[in-house]
């Protein structure tokens, strides 16, 4: 390896070293130019460049009262919304506290009048029964007072109610109906060897049948006490119904 040899530059002329625009450029040579001003050195070059930014103004003192009134203002805002939040919170359980005891009173209520309602048609059922049956008593009565002869049909009635092999049949009815059924019921007792047998006891309009197999009980009183029963009266015919509404015990 060999060392390259230093090259030989030659002086400055003499007239270069005189002449005064060695050092500057000449103003005609130059097409633009601006002032140039020392900025901040302390910083990066892009920062000496950079344009510097206006100091932002110191926020105002703040005055105590009118913090408290903010932070009051504030604490009121906050009571207000809580205070509303709770009021509807209340509101919405008293609502449906109120409407589970509403609901359970109406219920309570409907049945109540559902029970009322029911005793009363029951009692208005008894008192209907029980006019009708004072009515019915009031109109057999009239029609076996204007209609004695009816007794006939009700001993041979009671003869087919017996059986065909019933012996020994004897028929009791009241003396003043024993000479209408011997008359309108003569062929029926002659066909089963019946006799006829007056008995006070009895009832007019109705009659007893004994046979040496059972009886049948045709007389007014136990017909009526079925025909009131099937009605639900507990009736008898010798006096209203223990339910008759009116005052008149008497028929």
């Amino acid at each position: 390896m060999t060392a390259s040899k230093p090259r030989n530059v030659p002086p400055p002329a003499e007239g270069a070293r005189t002449n005064p625009y060695a050092r500057f450029i000449p103003r005609e040579e130059l097409s633009s130019f601006a002032a140039w001003a020392l900025g901040d050195i302390s910083g990066t070059a892009g920062a000496a460049n950079s344009p510097q930014r206006p100091r932002e103004p110191e926020p105002a003192p703040v005055d105590p009262a009118e913090l408290v009134a903010q932070q009051l203002r504030a604490a009121r805002q906050s009571g207000y919304q809580d205070g509303y939040r709770d009021g509807l919170v209340a509101l919405e359980g008293f609502k449906q506290s109120f409407a589970a005891q509403t609901t359970t009173q109406v219920g309570t209520l409907v049945a109540s009048i559902g029970a009322e309602l029911d005793a009363l048609q029951q009692e208005m059922a008894k008192s209907l029964a029980a006019t009708a049956t004072h009515l019915a008593r009031r109109i057999v009565r009239s029609e076996l007072t204007t209609r004695p002869e009816c007794v006939a049909q009700v001993a041979e009635q009671a003869i087919d109610a017996l059986l065909q092999s019933a012996r020994h049949i004897v028929i009791r009815l009241h003396p003043d109906d024993h000479a209408l059924v011997a008359t309108a019921a003569a062929e029926a007792i002659a066909a089963r060897g019946a006799r006829l047998v007056a008995d006070s006891s009895i009832t007019r309009g109705g009659c007893k049948l004994e046979s040496d197999i059972g009886g049948v009980d045709a007389t007014i009183d136990e017909r009526w006490r079925r025909a009131a029963a099937a009605l639900g009266c507990d009736d008898s015919w010798n006096g209203d119904a223990a339910s008759a509404p009116s005052p008149d015990r008497r028929a």
